[in-house]
């Protein structure tokens, strides 16, 4: 398994994978959305061939442990870094109804400003990675873990609360002693509390699952509604994808306006785009390449992506830096997230990336103490 987790096709092909396999078992499929379907399941397993021909891996696991990044110069950068994300959480709490509290269905209301500051409140997701490794001060670490678990709930944002989950499993099981078993009870438990958080969050965001008209199977009509949330989610994607594969539709607007900034909405609710429900309006990272760019498009997309995630991973057995792990632990979870929707191809992504490069290079300038490596690992 240990294996596994260095490889960059695991972060893509195999949540691809289980969501086309998924998608199959929860719908009864109309008349030609299976070559939609069989395009994703290519792609994910040409990303697996791929792997093995390749060389790109993450470093051995005892090297990740061995990265002491508090008391040095990207520690310290990073809980500046960590300090400058709670501000911004602070003012979207602070100037802005909670949506938790006042009403769940407002989390998309971005008005006065609002949409500026959740830009930054949305790295949130980066408190807990930064709480684990970049102080020895328990008070603190558990302080930025919680922050950035709890304020996802607050603002009633699930995406967040995924990001903030994955990214914490992942550095769970990286700095695990290579002697030992992986923590596979710690992060079950931490999937099962996002998983709660999410179906209840989904519930009271968007209502009753019945409301949603798509042909679902005899297996789905059988879960408890917060299940059939989770099924949805994961399933909605490849689903969208392969509906609007086969009737063919096309239309670039939805690309350029998730690369170019304020172009235009990337809200695919309440538009022309034929979807079999309107009020499931996701179709996988790589829908907006198909709709411009047809089958041919989407699959390039696949193969950028996974250019991305190898790029990524050769990031971080480069320089071990702690800014180089963040993009890392970012590429994995866009990567995770591809069956739902975009995530990679949007500019705040590749905003996030230039920010963390730029924050790198300004850690090696900062004077301190070099990013330790533990000689016993």
């Amino acid at each position: 398994m240990r294996a596994l987790l260095r490889m960059p096709s695991t972060y893509i092909a195999w949540p691809l994978l289980a969501a086309c396999a998924l998608t199959a078992c929860i719908f009864d499929l109309p008349e030609g959305y299976g070559p939609g379907l069989l395009l994703l399941v290519l792609g994910a397993l040409g990303l697996v061939v791929a792997d093995f021909v390749g060389h790109d891996r993450l470093p051995p696991w005892q090297t990740l442990r061995g990265c002491e990044y508090a008391q040095a110069r990207d520690g310290f950068l990073g809980l500046a870094f960590a300090g400058g994300v709670l501000v911004f959480c602070f003012l979207d709490l602070a100037l802005f109804p909670v949506a938790l509290i006042h009403d769940p269905s407002s989390y998309a209301t971005m008005e006065g400003g609002h949409e500026h500051i959740r830009r930054f409140a949305d790295l949130c997701w980066t408190l807990p990675v930064l709480g684990m490794l970049c102080t020895r001060r328990r008070p603190l670490r558990i302080a930025l873990v919680a922050a950035g678990l709890l304020f996802p709930v607050l603002v009633v944002d699930r995406n967040r609360i995924f990001a903030a989950v994955v990214a914490l499993a992942l550095v769970m099981m990286f700095r695990r002693d290579p002697a030992r078993p992986l923590p596979w009870k710690a992060v079950t438990g931490l999937g099962l509390l996002g998983a709660t958080a999410f179906a209840l969050l989904g519930m009271l965001r968007s209502g009753s699952v019945a409301t949603v008209a798509l042909p679902f199977g005899a297996f789905y009509k059988a879960m408890p509604a917060g299940i059939q949330w989770l099924l949805l989610y994961v399933s909605a994607g490849p689903y969208n994808f392969a509906s609007l594969m086969a009737k063919g539709y096309r239309n670039a607007d939805f690309l350029m306006n998730q690369l170019v900034p304020l172009r235009g909405s990337i809200a695919t609710a309440g538009t022309t785009i034929p979807l079999d429900a309107s009020n499931v309006n996701v179709g996988t990272e790589f829908l907006p390449f198909l709709l411009a760019w047809g089958p041919l498009g989407a699959l390039a997309a696949i193969a950028t992506l996974y250019a991305l995630m190898r790029w990524s991973v050769r990031r971080v057995a480069a320089s071990r830096s702690l800014f180089a792990l963040l993009i890392f632990l970012r590429m994995a979870y866009v990567c995770v997230m591809a069956p739902f929707a975009p995530q990679a191809f949007i500019w705040m992504n590749f905003g996030f990336i230039g920010l963390c490069l730029v924050l790198q290079v300004v850690a090696a300038w900062l004077p301190g103490r070099r990013l330790h490596l533990s000689p016993t690992h």
